[in-house]
């Protein structure tokens, strides 16, 4: 296994001559270190099945099947499917167009995902990638007042604001659809920023998507402080040109491996998009960086 920088990127490393169906424990171990110390892991040359990318994830950690079942695979529960290609008998596997937002997987769940791998499947053949933004170097680029400013506030996250409908939704009144989504899964709140378990790094932990608030120590709501992080962090610059912003493009074979603590990510979509599937596992850890 050869584990080598991204050339010309602000973080990211590639890795060649990982085979997951016979790799040691010993090159899990490096994976994992190299995804929580660079962020994100890209392999090269990967040709799994479904359920041999699901073995992967296992070894990296507990794996969790997604809570809403319109995104799982049909025959690996696990994998969740992101597709805007219907089956030959005019079925819909998984759902279209997901990600187009900041955001980081799970954020609105007491317990996020420690890792997050993609395995495109369908690859476009232009306008294809992700966006990323380093969340803990993001912190360490705010000015002292806003560092100041954001000791010991608490942030809130909800899924409600991009919360997709379902088939199944059509026609239901949406005080009926916003009280289900609220009691299947409830705002949380915690830390503003938290410790990264592996590194030590302090992680700014917003995004534009999941975090509805920000709130001081005295429980008061300060919306101009979360609009002054968001723009800071670059997750307001509709231009994505600014520094803070990693695009990671990809091509078939490649599977992407990242740390989903640190990074939030918006998925680059088009408004005319070309064919794209892509699967997803994710996996808890066994260090809870508990926020």
């Amino acid at each position: 296994m050869k584990i080598t920088p991204q050339a010309g990127k602000k973080f990211g490393v590639i890795v060649e001559g990982f085979d997951a169906e016979t790799a040691p424990e010993q090159d899990i171990v490096e994976l994992k270190k190299a995804i929580y110390t660079n962020k994100i892991v890209v392999l090269k040359n990967q040709d799994l099945s479904p359920r041999q990318f699901l073995a992967l994830g296992e070894r990296l950690g507990r794996v969790a099947e997604y809570y809403e079942p319109v995104y799982h695979h049909p025959e690996v529960k696990e994998v969740f499917v992101s597709s805007n290609v219907k089956e030959e008998d005019g079925r819909q596997v998984g759902v279209p167009k997901t990600g187009k937002f900041w955001h980081s997987d799970y954020q609105f769940m007491q317990r996020p995902f420690d890792i997050t791998l993609i395995y495109p499947q369908v690859v476009p053949s232009k306008n294809r990638g992700t966006f990323f933004i380093n969340l803990a170097t993001a912190y360490e680029k705010l000015t002292e007042e806003l560092k100041l400013a954001v000791k010991d506030t608490t942030a809130t996250h909800s899924v409600l604001r991009y919360f997709k409908i379902r088939p199944t939704d059509v026609y239901r009144p949406i005080s009926e659809l916003i009280e289900e989504v609220n009691a299947k899964t409830p705002p949380v709140t915690c830390q503003t920023t938290f410790t990264h378990p592996h590194t030590g790094e302090t992680v700014l932990y917003i995004s534009e998507g999941f975090t509805s608030s920000v709130r001081d120590a005295e429980g008061n709501e300060q919306p101009e402080l979360l609009t002054e992080l968001l723009t800071a962090t670059g997750q307001l610059d509709r231009t994505y040109e600014h520094e803070n912003i990693h695009l990671q493009t990809f091509e078939k074979g490649d599977m992407l491996l990242w740390d989903n603590r640190t990074l939030v990510h918006r998925a680059l979509h088009t408004a005319t998009p070309e064919p794209a599937v892509s699967y997803r596992v994710t996996v808890y850890d066994d260090v809870d960086a508990a926020a």
